[in-house]
């Protein structure tokens, strides 16, 4: 496929999604962003891909156009961009909680629409990614879209009422497993135990416990209960996250997650 993909936001995600497309093969030649940062223009064209004047400059050039900006700095984009925008250009949003309705409103196009959520693993090329699109996105266009991200890690598709919900679950959540690890960190160093030596056996064992989630065939309370032997150390533990709603917590956080999607969609 010969055409071309456009990037308006030069941050971290948006270099995480070029990464992955360079390291999958694709020609920087194809490839056009536009940034307010001057910095981040010059180091992609140091890699071969064309800085663009302005936004409207890139999505008049791509058949694709990454919108990689911040939920509030969509509408002046928006703005922007409706002027040159037609229905045959196929705009991508990871602006989270920004519907598709929303997009094709300000920019007062039909055009097909894919809805992203990643996360921040996928700098590392261990993303985990939802999508949803418009219904006049089509399957050669979703399937291109879809490999953007497959390139550095996982993808799902889901219904686009789910999307808000999911940010929770895949987009925000690397930060709950951080605040866990930060806090079983601290335990140790005030145990006496080196922080580096900790994070590495904190790592690995939430790397393994993954694992077993994926492939051992055991579910997650199953798995619980077989590390959990009766009158044992990982049972006492476990008394202090029960008693302490630890579960509701987290259910509780993660509503409060989706909330925010809701109001940044001013919905």
């Amino acid at each position: 496929m010969n055409k071309k993909t456009g990037f308006i936001g030069a941050g971290n995600m948006a270099s995480a999604i070029i990464n992955g497309m360079l390291a999958a093969g694709a020609q920087p030649e194809t490839l056009v962003v536009y940034d307010v940062d001057g910095e981040k223009l010059k180091a992609m064209e140091k890699r071969g891909i064309k800085a663009a004047g302005c936004g409207a400059d890139v999505l008049k050039e791509c058949d694709y156009t990454v919108l990689a900006v911040k939920p509030q700095q969509l509408d002046t984009v928006l703005s922007e961009l409706k002027t040159v925008c037609d229905d045959k250009k196929v705009i991508v949003s990871i602006a989270a909680g920004i519907s598709t309705e929303y997009i094709k409103k300000g920019l007062s196009s039909n055009c097909p629409c894919v809805r992203v959520m990643p996360n921040t693993p996928l700098l590392l090329g261990c993303g985990a990614t939802a999508l949803c699109r418009t219904d006049n996105v089509s399957d050669e266009d979703f399937e291109y879209v879809k490999s953007l991200f497959e390139n550095s890690g996982i993808t799902a598709v889901i219904s686009e009422n789910e999307m808000n919900a999911v940010i929770s679950v895949n987009g925000s959540s690397p930060a709950y497993f951080y605040l866990f690890a930060k806090a079983m960190q601290d335990y140790a160093v005030e145990q006496g135990i080196d922080g580096e030596t900790a994070m590495r056996l904190i790592c690995a064992t939430m790397k393994g416990s993954a694992e077993m989630l994926l492939n051992s065939g055991d579910d997650a309370e199953t798995l619980i209960k077989k590390v959990s032997s009766p009158g044992g150390t990982t049972l006492k533990a476990l008394d202090i996250f029960y008693e302490n709603d630890t579960e509701q917590v987290i259910k509780k956080a993660m509503d409060a997650c989706t909330k925010r999607a809701v109001e940044l969609a001013g919905e």
